[in-house]
């Protein structure tokens, strides 16, 4: 069965230092005029009243640890060796979808073509922010959920990322049967609304709860990589 949850932005916790971090300022702080425009998305943003979120719950899967492949139902996500070991110990599987919304997602995008390109840019940071916090809020959900029998969470990991390839994204959105919180994909797997996240979760009574690790990863465009300076 397929949870679904709407969040008011006030809901959310979002991580203000971490976007001025993707900005290229590390300690924090926004200086003019950056710090103005992004009071004034923030202002917009509290009006927000498309942020969602949804998890599936899957019993019966399995991972494969010498193909490195994660079974779902009918399915084969070829996860890499890096998902495949922050999984160790999974006995079930959540996987999810969140979004933004299409309202600061089409916004972001429209400004960064059209009239004020700074401001959308600050538009495009904050959406992002937005769907991560939205994930967080709903891996809490599920956290207390599985919490009553005993079970763990992992972390967050999605395809794109950390060797896992980004075309699973097909297979994961077939899981929901239909688009999850009004999210779809493209030919090319690229989610609509853009500031939109997925993925899984692996849940069980040995599983670990890691912080994200750079060593994970070998992106060499990943933002969080600058901010840490890796």
């Amino acid at each position: 069965m397929v949870k679904e949850f709407a969040f008011g932005f006030k809901e959310l916790v979002i991580d203000h230092k971490l976007m001025a971090g993707v900005m290229g300022y590390e300690n924090g702080q926004l200086p003019p005029p950056f710090d103005e425009y992004m009071e004034t998305a923030l202002q917009e943003a509290a009006t927000l009243n498309d942020i969602r979120a949804s998890y599936l719950l899957i019993d019966n899967s399995r991972i494969d640890k010498g193909r490195k492949v994660l079974y779902a139902r009918e399915n084969e996500f070829n996860i890499g060796n890096a998902v495949c070991n922050e999984l160790n110990g999974a006995e079930r599987f959540a996987f999810y979808v969140c979004t933004a919304g299409k309202t600061i997602s089409d916004k972001s995008v429209s400004m960064l073509k059209g009239e004020d390109p700074v401001l959308g840019y600050v538009y495009d940071i904050l959406g992002s922010a937005i769907a991560e916090a939205a994930g967080d809020k709903m891996q809490l959900f599920l956290k207390n959920e599985v919490g009553k029998a005993g079970e763990k969470t992992t972390n967050r990991y999605s395809p794109g990322y950390c060797q896992w390839s980004v075309g699973d994204q097909h297979k994961l959105f077939s899981l929901f049967g239909e688009a999850p919180c009004g999210v779809s994909l493209t030919q090319s797997a690229l989610m609509q609304p853009v500031k939109s996240i997925s993925g899984v979760i692996g849940i069980g009574k040995n599983v670990e709860f890691r912080e994200y690790q750079c060593s994970l990863c070998f992106s060499e465009n990943c933002v969080y990589r600058r901010i840490r300076g890796i």
